[in-house]
């Protein structure tokens, strides 16, 4: 009969001793044990740096996608700033642009004035006194309305006539000596009435509301007359003087008269 040779079995033995008393306790364990235990917490904490590393590189990703988005944002808005600059500059040139024309032509309008009432003021002394009526009086310096009104809107190019607001009686008269050259209407004016008035000047009267005209084309009107009669109390009345066919601030041709 053969000798049976016997495996040795390694173990590890885990002793508990408790401190409170009670009995202390003995645990045997063996080496593959030992080695399930250690592999099991080797793979956990593997597991754990895995989801770590995932997680950390997602915010990163998160804060790149959101550093470029942003950055985005801010290259739009200057962009758009820019653009709004550029247009608030080129508005401003042409408000440049605009104020100069105006000057250039308000002196041209005093100019033409200037050499208007010379024009006027030429001549003998005897013609003067044998004439009916003054020079002064073709001059169409007269405010047209009888009584003191409101300029509502002042002449500008887009507005190359002042429009005048009369309240309570009073009438539209004509602003100098002249002929009546035109009466008619149109789509915005129910009545307008032209004046020739001589050296170049000529002006006219458009009446917003309905009005009745008390000449005729081709009559004769004399400073101050009344020429047509206004049936509402408060009219708006469209005033426009034409020198040598271009239209000219009905302000200035006041100032002119002083």
């Amino acid at each position: 009969m053969k000798p049976r040779k016997h495996k040795r079995k390694e173990s590890f033995s885990v002793l508990l001793i408790s401190n409170t008393g009670h009995n202390s306790k003995q645990y045997h364990v063996t080496r593959s044990c030992m080695r399930l235990i250690v592999v099991f917490v080797l793979l956990v904490c593997i597991t754990f740096g895995w989801f770590t590393y995932q997680y950390l590189t997602g915010q990163g990703n998160v804060s790149i996608a959101a550093g470029g988005n942003e950055n985005k944002n801010q290259t739009e808005l200057q962009d758009q700033i820019a653009s709004q600059q550029e247009v608030i500059q080129q508005l401003e040139e042409e408000k440049e642009n605009l104020e100069n024309q105006n000057l250039a032509l308000t002196s041209e309008n005093k100019a033409l004035l200037e050499a208007a009432k010379s024009n006027m003021g030429v001549g003998s002394t005897e013609e003067t006194e044998s004439a009916e009526v003054p020079d002064d009086d073709f001059f169409p310096s007269r405010y047209p309305y009888s009584e003191a009104g409101i300029v509502t809107t002042k002449y500008s190019q887009d507005h190359p006539y002042i429009s005048i607001e009369t309240q309570g009686e009073g009438s539209i008269v004509a602003a100098g000596e002249g002929t009546i050259s035109t009466i008619g209407s149109d789509e915005g004016y129910p009545l307008i009435i032209e004046i020739e008035h001589g050296n170049g000047y000529r002006t006219r009267y458009m009446f917003v509301q309905n009005a009745e005209p008390m000449y005729a084309e081709g009559d004769q009107v004399h400073i101050g007359d009344v020429l047509a009669a206004i049936d509402e109390q408060n009219e708006q009345l469209d005033y426009q003087v034409i020198f040598e066919d271009e239209p000219i601030d009905p302000l200035i041709v006041f100032e002119a008269k002083g």
